[in-house]
C-alpha cells in the first residue's frame, strides 16, 4: 500500500472556550510560517473549494461549540487543510476536554524546510500543551505502541516501548507520544525533565526555543521513517530518555 505523501501538524490545547481567538491566531501563523500559503477557503459538501472573501469574520463566527471548522488553501493539486475539533474528557489526559488542532500538508521540500515554524505557529497560536509533526504512517505506528491490557507485550512489532492510553495520563502537559519534530510547552518539558544540558546535548542540536518558553524538538534530520532502522534507533533512545512520556513512569 502507497502511503499519502502528506505531512501531520497535530497540537492539543486547552479546550475553546465561546468564540475564541486562538483559532485565528492559529491561522495566521500558519500563513507567515509558509510563504505564499492562504487559507481562505473552505470545503463544500460535494468536496470543492468555496472561497471565502471575509475569511477572519467568517471562521470567528464559526468558531464555537469547542471546535473550528476545515479551511484550505484552495489549490486541490496542493491541498493543504487545517481544522480543530474537541476531544471528550473521556479519551484526554487528566480527565480534561482538549482542542486538538489538525492540518495537513504536502510532504515536499518547501513543506519539510518550513515545519519547525508551522508547528511552532500552530502551538503557540493554540496555547498547546505538547504537538508534534509526523509523516502520514505515524498513526498506525503509534497505535501498534498504546497498551490495552496489562498483560500485554512489552514492545511494539517495531520493538517500540508500548505506551499507556492518553485518557491514563495524570496531565494534559504530559505528551503522549513522539513524533518527527515535537512542541513540548514550558510546562511539558518541565514535566519530562528537558532540557538537561548533559543528557540532551544531541537533541539540543535539533532544538529551538520558543517564544512562550517551550521547545521544537527534532528527533532526525529526515521526516522520521519508520523502515530506517537509524530512525527507530533515534527514537528508542529518546523513548528511554523520557520515560514519562506515554506514561511509563507510572503503574499499568
Amino acid at each position: 500500500m502507497i502511503m499519502p505523501r502528506v505531512l501531520v501538524f497535530i497540537v492539543y490545547a486547552p479546550a475553546l472556550v465561546g468564540k475564541d481567538g486562538r483559532s485565528l491566531k492559529v491561522i495566521h501563523g500558519m500563513e507567515k510560517a509558509l510563504p505564499g500559503l492562504r487559507l481562505a477557503w473552505r470545503i463544500s459538501e460535494g468536496g470543492r473549494p468555496i472561497a471565502l472573501p471575509h475569511r477572519d469574520a467568517w471562521l470567528a463566527e464559526r468558531t464555537q461549540d469547542g471546535r473550528f471548522p476545515l479551511l484550505c488553501n484552495g489549490d486541490e493539486s496542493y491541498p493543504v487543510t487545517v481544522s480543530g475539533r474537541e476531544n471528550s474528557a473521556l479519551f484526554s489526559p487528566g480527565g480534561q476536554p482538549q482542542l486538538d488542532v489538525h492540518a495537513k500538508l504536502p510532504l515536499d521540500e518547501a513543506v519539510i524546510s518550513a515545519a519547525p515554524a508551522i508547528l511552532e505557529a500552530m502551538a503557540e497560536g493554540a496555547r498547546a500543551f505538547w504537538g508534534h509533526a509526523s509523516r502520514y504512517s505515524y498513526g498506525s505506528e503509534v497505535g501498534e505502541q498504546f497498551r490495552r491490557s496489562a498483560d500485554g507485550p512489552e514492545r511494539s512489532p517495531r520493538g517500540l516501548p508500548m505506551l499507556n492510553l492518553p485518557e491514563k495520563l495524570p496531565a494534559p502537559e504530559i505528551p503522549c507520544f513522539l513524533g518527527w519534530l515535537n512542541y513540548w510547552s514550558a510546562a511539558a518539558a518541565q514535566a519530562i525533565g528537558f532540557p538537561d544540558p548533559a543528557r540532551d546535548a544531541e537533541l539540543l542540536t535539533r532544538a529551538r526555543r520558543t517564544p512562550s518558553g517551550g521547545w521544537i524538538v527534532k528527533l532526525t534530520d529526515a521526516p522520521l521513517d519508520y523502515d530506517n532502522p537509524a530512525h527507530l534507533d533515534a527514537l528508542n533512545r529518546a523513548y528511554e530518555r523520557f520515560p514519562k512520556i506515554g506514561g511509563r513512569d507510572s503503574p499499568r
